[in-house]
């Protein structure tokens, strides 16, 4: 079946692969997109993706795009453990800096 879905069906047979792609075809024009719209947009995707906040992916989300980590800067456990502590360290005074008042 890998001819029926694969761009390059011949790289997959190379250890390095290069070039291969999968491409998923829906019927009924839907596309991933519209898919997902659907799955989000049900009763039970809409219970389970209201837990997402909850979690800690909007913990991930800020360090990394609001407070510009997306790599670290030091080499070595050690190092990069206390610059990934730093970094919590000012996530969590923000969070009682903005919401220590409400509570």
């Amino acid at each position: 079946m890998k001819h029926e879905c694969m761009c390059n069906p011949d790289s997959a047979n190379t250890r390095k692969g290069h070039g291969r792609q999968v491409s998923i075809t829906y019927t009924n024009g839907r596309t991933a997109t519209d898919w997902m719209k659907r799955r989000v947009d049900s009763r039970y995707g809409k219970v389970i993706y209201g837990h997402r906040m909850s979690t800690v992916e909007p913990v991930f989300a800020n360090i990394g795009t609001n407070k510009g980590l997306n790599r670290f800067t030091l080499r070595g456990k050690s190092k990069v453990q206390g610059q990934w502590r730093l970094y919590c360290v000012i996530h969590n005074i923000e969070k009682l800096m903005n919401y220590g008042a409400i509570a």
